[in-house]
């Protein structure tokens, strides 16, 4: 049995340091913080990628290209993370609109937790996932890259 390379790049973004974790060619992780895992070495993320987070955090790119895999996660939760990726450019949706689209409308909590453990946050956009009542709501690596990000792409939408 083959086992999987997986390694690391470093992306200095406008909120931070951004550690992108890649088995082959195909994205499983971003992080804030430098992967604790002895395992991953240091490696280079492919160009196409990083091109499409320069455009991003620059307001031209709009989506994310990059081929992207679960390496964790519930059934439940890998639903929740590959849903985000419907949640437009500049927009909102709530948890509870989440919890719906995952067929069950009672699962607000639910939602949060499985948004809390985003492997791939970004690329998949939970810090789009806000309250009904309009409030922020949390987000794994703080309330204020949340907010920083969601003010990123109304900026970039208007202009």
């Amino acid at each position: 049995m083959r086992k999987i390379s997986v390694v690391y790049d470093v992306f200095e973004s406008p909120v931070g340091m951004l550690y992108l974790i890649f088995s082959q060619k195909t994205l499983t992780g971003i992080t804030f913080k430098k992967p604790a895992d002895i395992a991953f070495k240091k490696g280079a993320a492919p160009k196409g990628f990083l091109s499409e987070l320069q455009d991003y955090f620059h307001g031209i790119g709009k989506s994310f290209n990059q081929k992207t895999k679960f390496l964790k996660g519930t059934d439940f939760e890998k639903k929740i993370w590959s849903s985000l990726k419907d949640i437009p450019f500049g927009e909102t949706r709530t948890y509870k609109w989440m919890a719906e689209k995952a067929g069950n409308p009672m699962a607000m909590r639910a939602v949060g937790q499985a948004l809390s453990k985003n492997p791939i946050p970004i690329v998949l956009p939970c810090h789009r996932v806000i309250e009904s009542d309009g409030s922020i709501g949390g987000y794994s690596s703080g309330v204020k890259i949340k907010v920083r990000l969601l003010e990123m792409e109304y900026y970039a939408k208007k202009h």
